[in-house]
């Protein structure tokens, strides 16, 4: 199958999708408008747009048309219902399908009534719809109540490189830690002060350690709280490759999530620490609660509720026990709701049963 896919190449997610369909023998076509580091498969042809963002989710029509006609694709996957969703719209192709990511369903969509009307209408020209997770798609729905062609298709975890450190080492200090972009969004401020009062409270029996990996635009601020709070300035690990995110969720105890915003649909890294055997904390937003099963697999508290989090970092650090059975039930959840290799050939035949509908149609 000839497969274009129309996305951000700064997006580890979607290159993991170009990266999946080449593997599987699929002639895959990556037209982009943003510069991106992660590597692609030898197969992938990349293509840069000539316009930039966010002029260019206009500007771009007439190219892009004129690169799907020479490249003759068998269907057109465009991920995001906000500005990559209206170029895909704009060039008039089918079969297409679009994916909704959160921030388009749930924020661009309320930024104004003109923004709305544009990701119905990307939408509803759509062949098919798919969302990561249920409260996504309901979501979706609520904007888009007309939507008939909708699917969940979860962003799984490669089951053989998410594993669980085979023996840790007691002697150690518990390490509570998180992977995320510091962006006011993903609560990492929250992290922080929960953090700095748990190690208040474990002061006297217990040292725990904290580990922050990524970057962002919130990076200043958040160093600046954590020197407020006396908190080492070592805590912040800075970005790392996607590659590199297992050996680091390996170096954990405890994984902690505490997203603000419902925008948070999924929680792809949450279900990765789980991968990893690892009990997680995390807020009650978006797709969290969906992927967790607070007292089974992890905790999950109430957004921006600093007491809350505190109170489960301590009870998870004193209890190495429920610490194992949750990481243990975490990664069977995973196994059997998210591996990778299940959720890909779900997508492969959603392009199958699209491209046979539209041809038929």
């Amino acid at each position: 199958m000839r497969i274009a896919i129309l996305s951000a190449h700064n997006s580890i997610h979607a290159v993991r999708w170009v990266n999946e369909m080449a593997e599987r023998g699929h002639n895959v076509f990556l037209l982009t408008m943003h510069a991106g580091h992660e590597p692609l498969h030898p197969c992938v042809t990349l293509v840069h747009l000539p316009f930039r963002a966010p002029i260019g989710y206009f500007a771009n029509a007439v190219e892009l048309r004129r690169l799907l006609v020479r490249f003759q694709p068998d269907i057109l996957h465009v991920h995001y219902a906000g500005g990559y969703g209206l170029l895909g719209t704009l060039s008039g192709f089918h079969p297409r399908i679009v994916s909704v990511w959160g921030s388009d369903v749930y924020t661009v969509a309320n930024r104004s009534p003109v923004l709305r009307q544009l990701v119905i209408r990307t939408l509803l020209t759509a062949d098919h719809v798919c969302s990561t997770s249920q409260v996504m798609a309901h979501q979706t729905l609520q904007i888009c109540p007309e939507l008939r062609n909708l699917s969940v298709v979860p962003f799984g975890v490669d089951l053989m490189r998410f594993t669980p450190i085979s023996q840790s080492d007691a002697s150690r200090n518990t390490v509570i830690g998180t992977v995320k972009t510091l962006h006011p969004k993903y609560g990492i401020d929250t992290l922080l002060q929960a953090f700095a009062t748990a190690a208040r409270e474990l002061a006297d029996s217990t040292e725990i350690r904290l580990s922050i990996v990524g970057d962002g635009p919130q990076a200043s601020d958040l160093r600046k709280l954590a020197s407020t709070l006396r908190l080492d300035e070592d805590v912040f690990v800075g970005s790392i490759r996607h590659a590199d995110v297992p050996s680091h969720l390996r170096t954990f105890d405890i994984y902690v999530a505490l997203s603000r915003e419902d925008s948070e649909s999924f929680g792809v890294a949450v279900i990765e620490a789980s991968a990893c055997g690892l009990p997680v904390i995390v807020s009650n937003v978006g797709g969290f609660p969906e992927v967790v099963e607070h007292g089974t697999t992890g905790l999950i508290v109430p957004k921006d509720d600093v007491s809350a989090a505190a109170e489960a970092i301590v009870k998870l650090v004193r209890d190495p026990a429920l610490r194992k059975q949750m990481g243990r039930a975490g990664r069977a959840r995973v196994q059997q709701e998210y591996n990778w290799s299940d959720n890909a050939d779900c997508m492969e035949h959603i392009y199958m049963d699209t491209v046979k509908r539209c041809r038929l149609d």
